[in-house]
């Protein structure tokens, strides 16, 4: 039996990229995830340039957060993500935050929280990160976070630093 619309759920998605023209990769990933099967953009926030979080010997970062309503499970959207990544050149190395062509992080899925090996949401980091908060407060002023509180409570806590609108 085909789920209805109704049954569809709302989902944050992250993207990122500081590798082989990090805006176009971003671009490129939003219309792969809008390609998808049983995946809805309902929003997409402005890029964003950021410095990088890990290792500082790599290139700034572009970022964006997209909303998406879907049907598909946790997992499965997860390792569709993944696809869209290695499908974009994505290498994963040992080294922790460093250089990539595509990150796609699943940051919220719908009220869940989920806590799994393979799956963490609300993404572990989402509260501390201005590269996601900003871009998220950009397309959802509103948004309760499950487990971490309201967004303009978290945003008002992390500072900008370095982040800035990309035109």
């Amino acid at each position: 039996m085909e789920n209805s619309e109704t049954d569809s759920v709302t989902v944050y998605i992250g993207l990122g990229s500081n590798l082989a023209n990090p805006a176009d990769q971003v671009r490129s990933a939003r219309t792969a995830i809008m390609q998808t099967p049983g995946i809805k953009e309902t929003a997409f926030s402005s890029l964003y340039h950021s410095p990088p979080m890990g290792p500082q010997d790599q290139p700034d970062y572009v970022n964006a957060v997209m909303c998406v309503a879907t049907k598909l499970p946790p997992i499965d959207l997860l390792h569709c993500l993944q696809r869209i990544e290695n499908n974009h050149g994505r290498v994963r190395k040992a080294e922790r935050w460093g250089a990539r062509t595509l990150d796609l992080d699943m940051l919220i899925y719908d009220d869940q929280l989920i806590n799994i090996p393979e799956l963490i949401v609300p993404h572990p980091g989402l509260a501390e990160r201005a590269f996601v908060l900003y871009p998220l407060f950009e397309i959802a002023p509103q948004l309760m976070i499950p487990g971490k509180g309201n967004i303009a409570d978290l945003l008002a806590q992390c500072p900008m630093n370095e982040l800035r609108r990309l035109d």
